[in-house]
């Protein structure tokens, strides 16, 4: 299947031009049953409440050795570097992220359709499910760059063509996430809230954004209304657990200032329902490998 031309209702409107504003979401978080998959009615209520769900122990250590292996392998070739997939700091130089990862790499290939991963994502969604976007990220002990505050589906739906927030995403970690090297922080609750963010986005816009977004994030006030009314949680635990996250939830990190890096698998799956038109708020969509156009069914 290929993008699709037709053009719909701009449900939540952002990179606007005057006030950025807070809009209430219409679609539910979760929209399958206990009867859709793994999860139990009580952890479906919990993460349709907080828009989030940790999985401790989903990998197994002889697994996350294996993953954590891979990952040096594909930070570590030299001709891949080279690839517009792979992100690197601005500062250092040192591979930040690589895209498009589970086509680069068989293995992460193969875990997107594990079933400990792909049903959760089905049953969460309610409906069949592709990948919209699968990336490593890096964030290595000293001089690992954190993310801002900010919501995906703020930019899918701006600049990849995503019409609602009906996609949810995995975070593998591979190293052990602590308090104090730069795990991610959630605002539980905030899926339910869309923040518009102010200005037009630049063509090829993906190309800075990637290293730094300076467009398409919160202003301080925004977040500082959000912090107030859904507080603030961290994601952490041993290597190997999982964090499913609402595509709105507002999230970001800090930096790694200590000697322990911080590493994960991040898969985004989408609804075949919400499947990518144009863009909402930019001229041109991003290139594939960042936004997924073949909607194709991810089957184990």
């Amino acid at each position: 299947m290929t993008l699709t031309e037709s053009r719909i209702e701009d449900s939540y409107p952002t990179r606007v031009a005057g006030e950025a504003m807070l809009l209430d979401r219409a679609e539910p978080t979760v929209w399958g049953g206990e009867q859709d998959g793994p999860f139990d009615a009580a952890e479906l209520a919990a993460h349709e409440t907080k828009g989030y769900s940790i999985i401790e122990g989903l990998l197994s250590p002889a697994e996350i050795q294996g993953y954590w292996q891979e990952l040096v392998r594909l930070s570590s070739d030299e001709e891949l570097k080279t690839d517009e997939r792979v992100i690197t700091e601005r500062a250092s130089g040192s591979v930040r992220s690589v895209f498009e990862v589970h086509k680069i790499s068989e293995l992460i290939g193969e875990l997107a359709r594990d079933p400990r991963i792909l049903d959760r994502a089905s049953q969460v969604l309610g409906s069949d499910v592709y990948l919209h976007q699968s990336r490593v990220n890096y964030m290595p002990g000293f001089k690992g760059a954190g993310f801002y505050w900010h919501s995906d589906f703020e930019t899918w739906h701006a600049e990849d063509g995503m019409p609602r927030p009906r996609a949810v995403s995995c975070s593998i970690a591979l190293t052990d996430n602590y308090a104090f090297n730069g795990g991610l922080m959630v605002m539980p609750g905030s899926q339910r809230t869309f923040v518009q963010c102010v200005g037009e986005t630049p063509d090829n816009h993906y190309k800075a954004s990637l290293r730094e977004q300076k467009l398409g994030v919160p202003s301080e006030n925004d977040i500082t209304k959000l912090a107030a009314e859904c507080g603030i949680e961290q994601f952490t635990g041993p290597a190997g657990s999982a964090l499913f996250f609402d595509s709105n939830i507002m999230h970001g990190s800090g930096s790694n200032i200590t000697p322990y890096p911080r590493s994960n698998i991040f898969l985004v799956f989408n609804s075949v329902e919400n499947a990518l038109v144009e863009p909402f708020a930019a001229a041109e969509p991003r290139p594939a490998f960042i936004g997924a156009r073949d909607f194709t069914p991810l089957k184990r």
